[in-house]
């Protein structure tokens, strides 16, 4: 792991921690935008920071930056229910099929979910189900780029490294925020 006095790094990752209803979150920017944003308390987060250290050949350093500010008020319009979109800019290293995997996941509504076969069928690529769940989980935006929107084809409620109560947590403050019908999601 990197220290801010490693001369081999060659950017700053500056990050806050954001309180939030559901728990801190671990917020970090690049000069090119957001890319991390987890709660503190995720499985591997360690891993997650690691690995994006290495991706960008970057150091994390408490700090605040445009961006941050910006998510900061972003992130805030959502949990009053007020946002259902984000326009931070979005700085998020990974090979082409990762990209196209995160992409995809930002066009499922707000409000609503997908299995993880429809989320492959939107991406036309029907036999890399186990491959889109696999990256959905390297995902280090949390509800930026909302992979909580993704269940099981039967309704369960699977596969969130926060947790599981978060994951329904924001599925149910989602849809009581927004035009689609009430009804049951688990």
């Amino acid at each position: 792991m990197h220290t801010p006095q490693d001369q081999s790094a060659d950017q700053i990752i500056s990050t806050i921690e954001i309180s939030t209803p559901l728990g801190p979150m671990l917020a970090g920017a690049s000069t090119k935008g957001i890319c991390i944003l987890e709660f503190i308390n995720r499985v591997k987060l360690e891993k997650e920071i690691a690995d994006l250290q290495l991706l960008l050949n970057a150091v994390l350093v408490p700090g605040k930056s445009p961006f941050l500010t910006q998510l900061e008020t972003e992130l805030a319009e959502y949990f009053d229910g007020t946002r259902k979109t984000f326009s931070v800019p979005l700085h998020t290293p990974g090979n082409d099929f990762s990209q196209t995997v995160w992409k995809s996941l930002q066009k499922i509504p707000y409000g609503e979910t997908c299995s993880y076969k429809q989320q492959a069928d939107m991406m036309n690529n029907p036999k890399a189900i186990r491959a889109i769940a696999s990256t959905n989980g390297r995902n280090r935006l949390a509800i930026i780029i909302p992979c909580h929107r993704v269940i099981g084809s039967n309704g369960t409620m699977t596969g969130y490294a926060a947790g599981i109560e978060k994951k329904k947590w924001l599925l149910k403050f989602e849809r009581s925020h927004s035009e689609v019908p009430a009804g049951s999601l688990f």
